[in-house]
Formats: structure tokens, C-alpha cells, sequence
């Protein structure tokens, strides 16, 4: 489906993704349903155009095949092909390129188990979930452990949170918790398209 259809399918809308050799079999996603709020409640939240730009052009620049955005909101979803299309077939296409480059590795997709049956249907093998949270209480995954994997052959998918991060239901799902982002003080509230760009670098040099 392209951009252009009307986003009502129940699956992931894909703008595709070109093959390179020497990237990981790796996918992000980043999860606007359900998330936390700062009481711990569970909430939806609304997509920004930033967190389309920024973790498409991050994740363009490691070589992740493509960049998952999971709302249930039709009006979100609208907002997000909106965007997609001006960058990818419209004006802002044809005079960026290597913004359009990125943002065609978007697709939409309103659940995350969508996300997940999409990977698996393209790659033909189960999709390893990884879950971030900047909670040090999770188990966690280290980000060495998991570069050494990404030279395999299995499918992963990097699973972000916005508001206040996962709920519960969503890491649960997840095979593995990423170790949080550790910075020099007691503040620990990265937007999440930094922790994004972060964790890329980590997983792919080292």
C-alpha cells in the first residue's frame, strides 16, 4: 500500500526499503499505544513530526530496514502518511533526497503485534523483540550482547516508548530488556529520539 491509500488497513503501511549489503537485520519501533504516563497509568500519545524525521534519518544512517509507527489513532495515522508523503512524493522529496532516502523506511502499523507478523511475514522467521526502558530494575540486555546477535541472521526489532515510556503489556511481549541509557547525574529523561540515535551507535560500533 502506498502512501496515498487511505490508512484503514488493520496491517502495517509500508513505504519499502532498498537491500544493502553488511547492515543488521534490524527494525525499530516506536510505540504511541499503550505507553505510561508519569503516575504510571496507561495512556496514548499523540506522533510528532520530529520523532518521524529524527529516528528515520538515524536509522537510515545504520542501516535498520525499517522504522515501525504504531498508533491505534486513525487520526494520527492520517497525520503520519501526511508527513511520509510530502517527503517521500511531494515537495519535499524532490528537494531533499536523503530526508526522502529515510522516510521511506517508514511504515504504520496500529498494534504492535502487527509490527511483529509483518516482520516475521518478510523475513519468514520469528522476530526477536527487544523492549528499551530507562527503569534500572528490568533484567536488562547489554548493548554488547546485543550487537554480537545483530551479526546473525535473526530479525529483531528495537521497541521505543513515548510519553513515559513501554507498558507493562508491550515489555512483556518482549524477549529481552535493553540496559537504560546511563548518564553523568541523577537525570534520566532523554527524549526518545536521542535515545534512539544512542543505542543505534552502541549496537552497531560497538
Amino acid at each position: 500500500m502506498s502512501t496515498t491509500d487511505e490508512p484503514i488497513d488493520q496491517g502495517p503501511t509500508r513505504q519499502g526499503s532498498e537491500t544493502e549489503h553488511n547492515t543488521p537485520n534490524l527494525y525499530l519501533a516506536l510505540i504511541h499505544y499503550p505507553v505510561v504516563n508519569k503516575r504510571g497509568e496507561i495512556t496514548g500519545s499523540a506522533l510528532t513530526n520530529m520523532d518521524l524525521h529524527d529516528i528515520a534519518r538515524a536509522g537510515r544512517t545504520f542501516g535498520v530496514k525499517a522504522y515501525y509507527v504504531v498508533t491505534p489513532y486513525e487520526d494520527q495515522r492520517t497525520l503520519a502518511f501526511q508527513i511520509m508523503e510530502h517527503w517521500t512524493n511531494g515537495h519535499g522529496g524532490r528537494v531533499n533526497p536523503a530526508r526522502k532516502s529515510a522516510l521511506e523506511r517508514i511504515r504504520v502499523a496500529d498494534t504492535f503485534e502487527a509490527v511483529c507478523n509483518d516482520i516475521e511475514n518478510e523475513q519468514g522467521q520469528v522476530v526477536v523483540k527487544v523492549a528499551t526502558s530507562a527503569n534500572t530494575r528490568h533484567p536488562t540486555h547489554s548493548c554488547r550482547k546485543l550487537g554480537q546477535e545483530l551479526k546473525g541472521n535473526a530479525p529483531h526489532v528495537i521497541v521505543f516508548g513515548t510519553a513515559w515510556g513501554l507498558a507493562p503489556e508491550v515489555i512483556n511481549q518482549c524477549d529481552h530488556i535493553l540496559e537504560p541509557i546511563q548518564g553523568a547525574g541523577s537525570y534520566n529523561h532523554l527524549s526518545v529520539r536521542s535515545a534512539a540515535s544512542i543505542y543505534l551507535d552502541r549496537l552497531i560500533n560497538g
